[in-house]
């Protein structure tokens, strides 16, 4: 909303200072430090509320250390993250601005179903909360939206490199290369590879000369398929103090990049990837997300005061995951989002073995001491904070090998 306001101002008054909010990184930069303030200042408000309102966490016992004290700390605190998030968003991006359109609604939507999930454990008493199959059912639908909306959407396109003997439409960016013009396009990134690209339609080649008609039945299915893997992972992540938050902050930061990069021509002309113009956009966003993510974790670090809650957990990975297919970049999340992978694994390596062994030897049998992969770690004996942390390490350095893709192939 100030964007348009000061550009207003710029244009009919020559405002001072109004032609600040034309930059991207000045609008990201304001995005990120309002972030903070309201997650940090008002954040302990909306816990005090949590906390009046008796929302708060119902442990199970499942013999971890230090467990029991965690029973009654507020829960439902991904609403700080939320509200920190899309109020910066609000004021400082372009709000016609497809990309933020679809993160909105994605924010929105996964937030729903996270705070009935939350809802269905603290006031209807049922540990198990929202059943498996309606919170897949969202997650498919949102996916269906998202999937939808970037396949046939005009503004969603791409500027591929052309040769000047080749090109009938050529815009000159200041630097040797030349683009065409927009165009639509299923084509995405993959890592270490010297051609980093790859087009959806081409598995559906078998269709016939007009088979680029028919790519979206091959790309909504895989928007789905990494909206819902991506959300679930960092539901399970999220099970000890500040790993979550943390983990996600570090893979938002590494999109950010990606994001600023992918929406600017000459950044992407000399990283050699591929330019999608209006993705720039998205760092705004990305930069509101950081900032509620960090300013949660001032309350949600070991002592956690509040905790996320499905709320919180299944809108960062739904995030997350929108932010990483809009950029194109989907094919990097076993790397950038390893540490949601290996949890996830966990979970079914440990399930998987267990109804195993029990089928063939009448005992079910364990890979971990228990699942997700950071219980494993705490029934070894590590404190959270120590795990928590070393699993952030673990982050950072998947996160620089997730860049150093830009370059490596």
């Amino acid at each position: 909303m100030l964007y348009y306001l000061f550009e207003f101002l710029e244009n009919e008054y020559d405002f001072p200072g109004a032609g600040l909010f034309q930059f991207l990184t000045f609008r990201a930069a304001a995005a990120v430090l309002l972030s903070l303030l309201i997650s940090t200042i008002f954040g302990k408000r909306i816990i005090n509320y949590l906390r009046l309102q008796q929302i708060g966490e119902s442990v199970r016992e499942l013999g971890l250390q230090g467990q029991s004290q965690k029973a009654g700390t507020p829960t439902m605190g991904g609403i700080i993250i939320i509200l920190s998030t899309l109020i910066p968003v609000l004021l400082f991006s372009k709000l016609d601005n497809i990309y933020i359109i679809i993160l909105i609604v994605t924010t929105l939507w996964m937030g729903v179903i996270g705070f009935v999930d939350d809802y269905i454990k603290i006031f209807k008493k049922d540990k198990e909360g929202l059943k498996g199959k309606f919170k897949i059912l969202g997650q498919i639908g949102v996916g269906i939206i998202v999937g939808a909306t970037l396949y046939f959407h005009p503004q969603v396109t791409v500027k591929e490199e052309l040769r000047l003997s080749n090109a009938t439409e050529v815009v000159s960016t200041g630097t040797k290369t030349e683009y065409g013009k927009e165009e639509k396009s299923t084509k995405t990134t993959i890592p270490f590879v010297k051609n980093n690209e790859f087009d959806y339609a081409m598995l559906v080649q078998w269709l016939g000369d007009n088979y680029k008609s028919y790519a979206w039945l091959v790309f909504i299915p895989v928007v789905i398929f990494i909206i819902t893997a991506v959300s679930n992972g960092a539901n399970l992540t999220d099970g000890i103090d500040g790993l979550a938050a943390g983990t996600s902050a570090i893979i938002v930061i590494t999109l950010g990049i990606f994001a600023w990069v992918s929406g600017n021509i000459i950044f992407s002309d000399y990283l050699n990837i591929m330019y999608i113009p209006r993705a720039g956009e998205i760092t705004v966003f990305i930069a509101a997300f950081a900032g509620a993510l960090v300013g949660f974790l001032w309350y949600n670090a070991f002592p956690a005061q509040v905790f996320m809650g499905d709320t919180g957990s299944l809108t960062i990975g739904g995030i997350i995951a929108v932010i990483a297919i809009a950029i194109r970049k989907e094919w990097l999340i076993p790397i950038m989002c390893g540490i949601f992978l290996a949890e996830n694994l966990s979970v079914v390596l440990q399930v998987s073995y267990f109804k195993y062994t029990k089928k063939k030897f009448g005992e079910g049998r364990r890979v971990f001491l228990m699942a997700p992969l950071h219980h494993h770690y705490q029934k070894k004996g590590y404190h959270e904070s120590k795990i928590v942390t070393r699993f952030w390490i673990v982050g950072i350095l998947l996160a620089i090998i997730t860049i150093v893709t830009l370059k490596l192939r």
